[in-house]
């Protein structure tokens, strides 16, 4: 676990700060404790389920082949998940790597939180696969996002899960 802070410019151009204690934790699935795994869970239903308004299978069946990338806040001794991802090795989810899941607490968004979770993911998909491709579905209203994080739109819109979604890779 790597201890971090970060503080950035917000798409508005306000100055924000991401948490100033918090760290990222790798896991593979059955390295996660209960309470990891609960906080996951908590997390990806109260973005995906619950604020965007899908109703999808979230327990997929892929974790326990992923690696899990969970940004822990340590401020005032609590511990509380704000940012997490999965990522596949090539021959898992597709040909190439894949990262998946990407998701912030609603109360660290415009702090730069998601572009840090998105450079170790990467950084940890070039450690497990050097120069290996990376191909993500991403939900069509963070193509902006991923396209300046050196991704290209592979695909047309489609819908998945009620979300338009374009693949990428990089």
């Amino acid at each position: 676990m790597s201890k971090t802070s970060a503080q950035t410019t917000s798409d508005r151009g306000i100055a924000s700060a991401a948490p100033t204690d918090f760290f990222w934790q790798w896991s593979r699935f059955s390295e996660l404790t209960p309470e990891d795994l609960y906080a996951v869970v908590r997390l990806r239903e109260a973005v995906f389920v619950v604020e965007q308004q899908c109703a999808y299978q979230d327990a997929d069946g892929r974790d326990p082949q992923a690696w899990h990338l969970l940004g822990w806040s340590d401020e005032h001794n609590e511990r509380d998940l704000i940012a997490y991802t999965r990522i596949f090795e090539p021959g898992i989810r597709y040909t190439e790597c894949s990262i998946g899941r990407v998701v912030t607490a609603p109360h660290v968004r415009g702090t730069g939180l998601g572009r840090a979770l998105m450079a170790e993911a990467l950084r940890h998909v070039e450690s497990l696969a050097p120069g290996q491709a990376i191909k993500i579905a991403a939900q069509r209203r963070l193509e902006k996002f991923y396209l300046e994080l050196g991704f290209r739109t592979v695909s047309e819109p489609y819908e998945e899960d009620g979300i338009i979604h374009v693949d990428m890779l990089r």
